[in-house]
């Protein structure tokens, strides 16, 4: 642009004014021309750019439609994918319960001479089939009554022959002119009369006619032998406690005696203290000291004593007099006090004991189970027993004991209150009517 106007300065120093005229003229023409040209290609490129861009969004939106129509269809095969899990594992589930109902089947029925056909190729629905109508027609069979002539134990041991009244496959009844009753396993799948009377219960059945409440011996099967109820006696719940618990029986035996030897002695101690004490306080009114003591002398215990001592000093100094009746009454608190704390340290020994038998018996239950396992309950019993029995039977001890232990010293120190209370009531006594 410059050089034009360099060129168009030089030429107009060249040129004259007309045809300084005419250049311009033919140059804005041109100018105008070229302006109206490149005028004219910015609107075709603007619209060619609308173009493009309607075209580009058209192509944005299309690829977002496409998109969200991908997505939803994603989603949709996500679905699908899950029911077919589902799907899939229901029927690996249901292989799995099917495949565990044959080998069930198989093991139950088997026992009873039904074969299962678990193969692969064979039809399951065919073999499941099957094994529900044998099970059905099996499980009428077990649970009907069924009668057969049999042989059964009688209780003694000796075998008898009698009527068998099967009660499916969890029970029987036994009819025989020497013993009539409920059966129980005996091993190697025979039979024993149950020492528990049930001859009506077995009666009725023989008869088609059950009552509505009977005694009946359910049990799983007839390989085992079953041992006879026998009812626990006390002797057999003393054994059960072992050493220990004889031990603490003797305790308490002793304790009992030496409760019934101390009640006796506290009778004896606080016996006639109102008869006393009424006869010493008549003749002291009369002033009559020496009568007071010759008139309780026939009198014997604790009390008697103790006012025989306060009678023999009654006419020394008040301190001196309490001083006689303290010492008389600590005197005699030694044989009101006979056996009572010994009473109660057998009580208090009694459930140490009992502890100490459990701690026994549950070492001599590990013992075993470590040597044998716990296979067997029955060897388990005897420790187990030792354990609770020992603790029972402290308890049963030490309860009683504690309590009368605790009543007798009571009523221990009700009598030497007893005993002060007479002897400072002489002394008011005497004191009142010495002044008169």
């Amino acid at each position: 642009m410059k050089i034009l106007l360099t060129l168009f300065l030089l030429l107009s120093t060249l040129l004259s004014a007309d045809e300084l005229r005419d250049a311009y003229e033919k140059e804005f023409t041109f100018l105008k021309a070229q302006k109206t040209e490149l005028e004219k290609r910015l609107r075709q490129e603007k619209l060619f750019q609308t173009k493009e861009v309607a075209i580009t969004k058209q192509k944005v939106q299309n690829l977002q439609n496409r998109y969200v129509k991908l997505s939803q269809e994603e989603k949709n095969l996500e679905n699908q994918m899950q029911k077919l899990s589902v799907k899939l594992d229901d029927k690996r589930s249901n292989k799995e319960i099917i495949t565990s109902v044959l080998i069930q089947a198989k093991s139950l029925l088997e026992e009873y001479n039904i074969e299962v056909n678990d193969k692969k190729d064979a039809d399951i629905l065919k073999v499941m089939r099957k094994a529900f109508v044998d099970g059905a027609h099996l499980y009428k069979q077990l649970s009907s009554l069924e009668k057969e002539n049999g042989k059964f134990y009688l209780t003694d041991g000796t075998k008898t022959d009698g009527t068998i009244i099967k009660i499916g496959n969890i029970a029987a009844y036994g009819v025989a002119d020497k013993a009539k009753g409920a059966l129980a396993p005996a091993g190697n799948g025979e039979y024993k009369i149950w020492n528990q009377d049930a001859s009506a219960d077995a009666l009725a059945f023989a008869k088609g006619t059950p009552r509505k409440d009977i005694k009946i011996f359910i049990y799983e099967n007839l390989d085992k032998d079953v041992e006879y109820k026998k009812e626990k006696t006390l002797e057999d719940t003393i054994k059960g406690g072992g050493t220990i618990g004889y031990i603490i029986l003797i305790l308490g035996a002793l304790g009992l005696l030496l409760i019934l030897i101390r009640t006796i002695l506290l009778i004896r101690a606080g016996s006639n203290v109102k008869e006393i004490t009424n006869t010493v306080v008549e003749k002291l009114r009369n002033n009559k000291p020496q009568e007071a003591l010759e008139a309780i002398k026939g009198y014997k215990g604790s009390t008697a004593r103790v006012i025989k001592a306060t009678l023999r000093n009654i006419d020394k100094d008040r301190d001196h007099i309490e001083d006689i009746v303290t010492e008389n009454i600590l005197n005699e608190s030694s044989h009101i006090d006979r056996f009572g704390n010994f009473v109660l340290v057998l009580a208090a020994v009694a459930p140490l004991l009992g502890l100490l038998g459990t701690v026994t018996g549950m070492i001599a239950t590990f013992d075993i189970i470590t040597e044998f396992g716990t296979g067997d309950p029955k060897l388990l019993s005897g420790g187990i027993s030792e354990a609770l029995v020992t603790t029972m039977l402290g308890l049963i001890v030490a309860i009683p004991l504690l309590l009368l232990g605790n009543l007798l010293s009571g009523w221990a120190q009700n009598i030497k209150d007893s005993m002060e209370q007479a002897a400072l009531h002489i002394v008011n006594e005497y004191e009142v009517h010495k002044e008169k």
